[in-house]
């Protein structure tokens, strides 16, 4: 039971602190181009992270060993090409809205449990799914020449993100968390200058407040949130805590009324909340599992 307290606290503060994602990026890619805003936040948060790496014993020790440089590796491109979909998508849409449409992701964790690990799904799951997708259609009908291209571009950074987490719940028992954060995002960051040079969109022109809260951003997302929700694996299987993400909505919606004076379109809450429905559905047919 005191393992389920600690992967239920560690996943909770990381689904917090990972919320803060939606609002911080938002603000920051008003003044730079998703290319841009990509190479300052990954290279942040690797730099965040291995501070961390470095201030703890433990993971000092390991931080410079590469005995698992191939997953890492694996890890950290699977989360650059995270970053150039997720960024350009939220770019392009509503805060909240982004973060419904991230619901979407226990889904695709499940469904790579089907296809990779032969696991079965429930009738009632496939219900659940159902309504969630219901939810995402009725968001975008009418207004796909709208929002299509971000909600596309959502879509393939679920999709390799799921990639990543998955990787992380297979090697997290070998691979400290602190060093799977630090070259989780070491990695992204020169993925993401290569991939920024080489379309030749980098343009780092911005005024210091844009600058600061991004910063922050890369501090409290990639950075501490992960060392939180890695640590949870340690104690509470994968489904579990990607499940608490299903909150992320309920978070960011306040947020971005206070802090950006935001608020989604009808069609994009109303679909919105269909999606968090379905999502809640799933989540308890996960926990009774």
């Amino acid at each position: 039971m005191e393992k389920r307290k600690k992967g239920f606290l560690y996943s909770l503060i990381g689904v917090f602190l990972v919320s803060t994602n939606f609002i911080t990026a938002k603000y920051g890619l008003s003044q730079f181009n998703p290319e841009s805003f990509c190479v300052i936040w990954t290279t942040a948060s690797s730099f965040y992270s291995f501070l961390i790496c470095l201030f703890f014993k433990e993971s000092r020790k390991e931080v410079f060993t590469l005995r698992h440089i191939r997953p890492l590796t694996a890890i950290g491109i699977s989360t650059g090409i995270t970053m150039i979909f997720g960024w350009k998508g939220l770019s392009l849409l509503d805060p909240t809205f982004t973060s419904f449409l991230w619901r979407m992701f226990p889904v695709a964790v499940i469904l790579a449990g089907v296809i990779f690990l032969k696991e079965k799904l429930k009738k009632e799951e496939i219900a659940a799914i159902g309504i969630m997708l219901f939810g995402s259609i009725y968001s975008v009908q009418g207004r796909w020449n709208i929002v299509g291209k971000g909600v596309l571009f959502i879509s393939f950074a679920i999709l390799f993100c799921t990639l990543q987490f998955i990787l992380a719940k297979i090697y997290i028992d070998r691979i400290h968390p602190n060093v799977m954060v630090a070259y989780r995002a070491a990695i992204a960051a020169i993925f993401v200058t290569l991939w920024g040079l080489f379309s030749g969109k980098l343009m780092f022109n911005a005024e210091p407040r844009y600058w600061l809260v991004t910063l922050l951003g890369a501090f409290l997302g990639p950075c501490v949130s992960f060392l939180f929700t890695f640590r949870a694996y340690r104690y509470w299987e994968l489904s579990r805590a990607s499940m608490l993400l299903i909150l992320q909505p309920i978070i960011v919606l306040p947020m971005a009324y206070v802090f950006l004076g935001t608020i989604p379109e009808r069609e994009e809450l109303i679909g919105g909340f269909i999606i968090l429905a379905g999502a809640f559905w799933l989540g308890i047919i996960q926990l009774r599992k």
